[in-house]
């Protein structure tokens, strides 16, 4: 027997659901009411980014385990029910666990990862 996960998702205007992953879960979301911008970056070595635009009545695929995000580009609210693949899909939220871990990862490690100055990683990771 399979089971699936079913979340309500309500948006405010503008509201983000920032990037994130599902590591042991597809997931299919149908957008109720409003506009979402939708997206996901494929897997290497391409990291190709697929997005689209969604009205009401459509329905977007995030494949499971990788980089997506939902935002409401309209200036109502807007409703969403996302259908996970498993009963414990699993949530990493990027940003989150990049730049606020505990205990921190190593400022030297982040600014080499993403090429930036430790200061601008020390100031990341204060946020968070």
């Amino acid at each position: 027997m399979r089971w699936i996960a079913l979340a309500r998702v309500d948006y405010a205007p503008y509201g983000l659901n920032p990037p994130h992953i599902h590591p042991r879960a597809t997931e299919i979301q149908t957008v109720i009411e409003g506009t979402l911008l939708v997206g996901f970056v494929t897997s290497n070595p391409d990291n190709r980014f697929i997005t689209k635009v969604l009205n009401k009545g459509d329905v977007f695929v995030f494949p499971m385990g990788l980089i997506h995000f939902q935002f409401n580009i309209g200036e109502t609210n807007a409703l969403a029910f996302s259908s996970l693949s498993s009963q414990n899909p699993g949530v990493i939220t990027i940003a989150n666990a990049t730049f606020g871990s505990n205990p921190p990862i190593n400022p030297d490690v982040l600014a080499k990862a993403f090429q930036l100055d430790k200061s601008v990683v020390n100031y990341l990771q204060q946020k968070f």
